[in-house]
């Protein structure tokens, strides 16, 4: 019983880094977080709630239109690649 109960800690352990990393770093060449705020707020976004690095870009949610989104943005150029309806 007591190797059993070490095998589960260790894949409770194991499961819990695998799920812990969220967000990736932004790559030397990438525009800054503010500047890309700052395109999403002239684009007509009144807040943003959610921001960050992940799968080669910026994504992340805000409001848009009294609308709450999700956006994904070119993380050179700041330009939204897409964004839909936060369900």
């Amino acid at each position: 019983m007591n190797r059993f109960a070490t095998l589960m800690l260790a894949l409770a352990l194991s499961a819990g880094a695998v799920g812990s990393s969220s967000a990736d770093t932004p790559g030397a060449d990438w525009m800054p977080a503010d500047q890309v705020k700052q395109k999403l707020m002239a684009a007509g976004y009144t807040s943003i709630t959610e921001f960050e690095a992940d799968d080669g870009h910026w994504e992340g949610e805000g409001v848009k239109n009294g609308v709450k989104m999700q956006f994904h943005a070119d993380p050179k150029t700041g330009a939204i690649l897409s964004e839909k309806p936060d369900k």
